[in-house]
């Protein structure tokens, strides 16, 4: 009578190159959430400094958007032909580069313009990172490797809140950005003598394969002209929406900038593969505008509206990053047990129970850190699915532009959600701006997510699509790591 061999715990079906591979991968989004918390917490002392208005101070904050889609799409692409690892180098590489830039800003425009650097190594770190681990890990563990790299997000938030309170006070904001080169300097020494994603290595590099995503951008003379004007003519519009110099003009530029990325995803996507690229920018989009209006402003709402001193919101912000990290681990674990799908969208149907409570509690301070760790945990925790749920619509081939451009633009939701929020904050209080900006887009996540738009629409232009490229495969289940 024969005997199935004993199943390993899920943590020893990992091997120690894997594991190796996947905190390399996660120093970075640590950077990410530090980074981002970072100019949350100091922009009151920013604007205070330069004489900054609130909607000078949230453009802050987007102005790392702006370049995201352009800084996806190339790295992402240079993952693609040369490999995970490069991609995730010179990402982090750009990133310190903008970050270095940020403590040295002598006003306004130089400050963005770093913002700009960073928000093109940010969109490079997040499409590699979570491709190569992905990529490196057993198929059947693949929403926990999303899941526990998202999660690096909220360990450098807290972290920041926790640097913030050591440093600001008495050295001012400027020395948070110098102090945020030292964890990149680690990242990088880590990533020294990383292996390569083994699916990558697998479907491409041993196929004597070189993808290039951006053919069909440049498969003429006309064709690649218009592009690079398409290029121009994007990072400009999405510079003049999110600065002052655009004022009076914004909703004609948005247009303009939506329209051009939009012929760019139409491109990339082919003629079978362009709905999936609109759709999966649509769900994005909406992804970033119910979760980053509490992530940009939160800080500035504690402040400002409640009174809050420093020691508090710190206090706060422990409560919301360690939801989220708590979020992510769990989504993960829900992921792969009931599916990716409808781990997201039930994750997030459950988050609305809290959103307006979060903001109708003024004067309890525990209370609010309560509802604010469960409100992170299910809606913001649950985006550490996001890498897991964008990379299963694409082969691996071309995953690493497709999910770095799809999600970067998407990310553009998140560039619109702090000044969306700062001007509805002009008709209302910002408390209950705040908590409709991030219910509604809530529920549009959860239908279209809830409901497989994405994939549905897919289908309809190319009906043998495969339903998820990341699936657990036989030889993946049955795959024994040979370094443990």
């Amino acid at each position: 009578m024969q005997t199935s061999p004993p199943t390993l715990p899920w943590y020893r079906q990992v091997s120690r190159t894997q594991w190796k591979s996947f905190f390399a991968a996660w120093i970075g989004y640590v950077l990410d959430g530090f980074d981002f918390v970072l100019i949350t917490l100091v922009l009151t002392e920013i604007s205070d400094e330069f004489g900054l208005s609130t909607v000078q101070a949230a453009s802050l904050i987007s102005g790392a958007f702006i370049t995201r889609w352009l800084g996806g799409a190339v790295l992402g692409a240079i993952g693609d032909r040369y490999g995970r690892k490069l991609s995730m180098v010179l990402s982090i590489l750009l990133y310190s580069v903008g970050t270095f830039a940020c403590g040295f800003a002598w006003n306004y425009t130089s400050l963005f313009a770093a913002r700009l650097a960073i928000g093109m190594g940010m969109a490079g770190e997040y499409s590699a990172s979570s491709t190569y681990v992905m990529e490196s890990w057993p198929a059947a563990l693949r929403n926990r490797a999303s899941g526990f790299l998202i999660s690096g997000f909220s360990v450098g938030s807290v972290l920041a809140a926790q640097v913030y309170d050591w440093v600001v006070p008495s050295l001012g904001w400027r020395w948070m950005f110098y102090l945020g080169l030292i964890p990149i300097a680690i990242a990088l020494w880590m990533r020294r003598a990383l292996p390569e994603a083994e699916e990558w290595t697998e479907s491409v590099a041993d196929q004597g394969a070189k993808p290039n995503p951006f053919r069909p951008l440049f498969l003429t003379r006309a064709r690649a002209t218009a592009n690079t004007a398409l290029v121009v003519v994007a990072t400009v519009s999405l510079f003049l929406v999110f600065t002052p110099g655009g004022a009076g003009m914004v909703p004609v530029l948005s247009v303009i900038a939506g329209l051009s990325l939009a012929a760019f995803a139409v491109q990339m996507g082919g003629r079978r593969g362009w709905v999936l690229y609109l759709s999966m920018i649509v769900t994005l989009f909406f992804a970033f505008l119910y979760s980053w209006p509490i992530q940009a402003l939160l800080p500035t709402y504690l402040k400002t509206e409640l009174g809050y001193t420093t020691d508090q919101v710190t206090d706060v912000l422990y409560f919301a990053g360690f939801g989220t990290m708590v979020g992510c681990w769990v989504a993960g674990f829900l992921g792969d047990r009931i599916g990716t799908k409808k781990a997201y969208a039930l994750t997030l149907l459950a988050s609305l129970a809290f959103v307006y409570p979060v903001f109708a509690v003024k004067n309890n301070l525990m209370l609010l850190g309560i509802l604010l760790f469960l409100l992170q945990a299910t809606s913001f925790g649950i985006s550490g699915l996001l890498p897991r749920y964008i990379g299963g619509h694409f082969p691996t081939a071309s995953r690493g532009a497709a999910l770095g451009f799809t999600y970067n633009v998407g990310a553009l939701g998140g560039a619109v959600a702090p000044v969306l929020g700062a001007h509805l904050a002009s008709g209302m209080d910002l408390g209950r701006a705040l908590a409709v900006l991030t219910f509604a887009g809530t529920v549009i996540v959860v239908l279209l997510v809830g409901f497989d738009v994405p994939a549905r629409l897919n289908r309809l232009t190319d009906p043998d699509a495969e339903r998820d490229h990341l699936a657990v495969t036989p030889r993946a289940v049955e795959r024994v790591p040979l370094d443990r």
